[in-house]
């Protein structure tokens, strides 16, 4: 049978199909999951003709395998007398978008960036509202363990299931978000990496959902749908997996490129020289802009930045005029506490964009454009722009395999705060270990978090000229590193 606390991790599901994630498996995950969350709707919703029953709303991402688990998934919602609703292929905030509309809870299936041989599921309660391991992830894995161990038991009255693509209902809450129409033509790359924005990223930017043409042209790279990704890993976040968009904005000399993982919730960004736009730059960015908006409307805005972030984001959110609140690092926490102090927008260094319009929920799509109305409404290419919030240096996130974690962030603790040899710092837990010089020059800060499932060590380093930063980010890698 197959272990659960393999497969349900902090934030979601993911395993490898079938051995970890199969349709039985799914079955019994979509029970325990209507049983725990489908009560959970405080408005009523109109796909379930003549029927008074709550819904679950599900969508899938491009792999082979998330046909056959999306049908068991729903078979075990419907038969706890749920109903479903299909919405089909779609990117991850598409299944957001979904969620919060329908005020339904959600099911994505999706392994995002991971590769072929995986799938899994993101879940969300109704109106797209975050699910953890805190928060009801735990009771999902051992009811489902339960009927997984027995059976799924049938409830009186199965649901039914309802066919609803939405994908151009999507695109067009998006555009009424930010308009585009009125910008300056630009030439924009995309990389979908086969995976789902080669369906949301013609719909939104172009006019493949019945939409009135934007003044934009799109450079489409691996807009296939293609689960075994044939061309490179839909993860961004890695260098090599930029290097084809990186050349072909230089080849077609377009303005800027987009790259999305694989669910398309994460969007990474390069200049016309092809050079990566650091996710901070966009985290300011958009806060900015939606500080603007929020203060043209006589109102105060609050923006979320993770503890990795540049330190410049929380600088320019207080210059102007905005509140800026650093959290902790992970999306369901982050969606968590935007809706507790209704922050307008939340970023992350991982490129996660959250957005109180949006159901407080993550789109990476919506962040892109965001910095297509910037970049459109100004007369500077994208690599000047971008500079204007990019004033220090950081070193990317570094990650060291160590045998004891513990043992090196003692060494670092030694160097750094005992013996006091960098002069007066000032030391926060708020996630992993951070140690900051900010105040006096050299100004430098840095963070280390141990992975929750590796036995990795992951530094980040920001300081304010890159000579600093190298000697921080050398020195405290060797503390790390040091073998004992």
């Amino acid at each position: 049978m197959t272990n659960l606390s393999a497969i349900v991790k902090t934030y979601d599901v993911r395993g490898v199909v079938p051995d970890e994630l199969n349709t039985e498996v799914a079955q019994a995950l979509g029970a325990a999951f209507a049983d725990l969350f489908a009560a959970d709707q405080e408005l009523p919703h109109d796909d379930a003709p003549e029927s008074d029953r709550p819904v679950v709303v599900i969508g899938h991402d491009m792999r082979p395998s998330s046909p056959d688990l999306v049908a068991a998934f729903g078979d075990g919602v419907r038969a706890r007398g749920v109903d479903v609703v299909q919405i089909g292929l779609c990117s991850t905030d598409g299944l957001y978008y979904a969620s919060g509309v329908l005020n339904a809870p959600g099911a994505m299936f999706t392994a995002s960036h991971n590769p072929a041989e995986y799938n899994g599921i993101k879940l969300c309660r109704a109106g797209a509202r975050p699910i953890s391991m805190e928060t009801g992830l735990a009771e999902l894995r051992e009811r489902a363990g339960q009927y997984l161990a027995q059976h799924v038991p049938t409830a009186q009255e199965t649901g039914t299931v309802t066919d609803r693509p939405m994908l151009a209902d999507y695109a067009d809450f998006l555009r009424g978000l930010v308009d585009l129409s009125g910008i300056r033509p630009l030439r924009v790359a995309v990389d979908a990496g086969n995976g789902m924005a080669g369906l949301t990223a013609p719909a939104v930017l172009g006019d493949e959902a019945g939409l009135s043409p934007l003044p934009i042209t799109l450079i489409p790279l691996y807009f296939e749908l293609d689960g075994t990704f044939p061309n490179h890993e839909a993860n961004p976040l890695e260098p090599e997996n930029l290097v084809d968009l990186q050349a072909a904005v230089i080849r077609s000399q377009a303005d800027i490129g987009l790259a999305f993982d694989g669910d398309a919730d994460r969007c990474f960004v390069v200049d016309e020289t092809g050079a990566p736009v650091n996710p901070s730059a966009i985290t300011a960015l958009v806060g900015l802009r939606e500080i603007e908006r929020e203060q043209a409307a006589g109102n105060k805005a609050t923006i979320l930045y993770n503890l990795i972030s540049s330190q410049a984001v929380p600088e320019l959110v207080t210059a102007a005029g905005g509140t800026a609140v650093r959290t902790r690092v992970g999306h369901s926490l982050i969606k968590a506490q935007m809706a507790e102090t209704n922050a307008v927008f939340g970023g992350e260094h991982s490129a996660h964009y959250y957005f109180r319009d949006f159901f407080f929920a993550d789109s990476g799509m919506l962040a892109a454009m965001h910095v297509l109305a910037a970049l459109g409404t100004s007369d500077i290419p994208l690599s000047d722009l971008a500079a204007m919030y990019t004033p220090y240096v950081s070193s990317g996130e570094i990650n060291s395999t160590v045998a004891d974690p513990d043992a090196a962030r003692a060494r670092i603790v030694q160097a750094y705060v005992t013996e006091g040899g960098a002069g007066p710092v000032t030391v926060d837990e708020l996630d992993g270990l951070t140690i900051s010089h900010w105040e006096t020059p050299p100004r430098w800060w840095f963070n280390v978090r141990a992975s929750n499932t590796e036995p990795l060590l992951r530094l980040n380093v920001e300081a304010a000229d890159e000579d600093v930063m190298i000697k921080v980010r050398d020195d405290v890698v060797a503390l790390i590193r040091e073998e004992t």
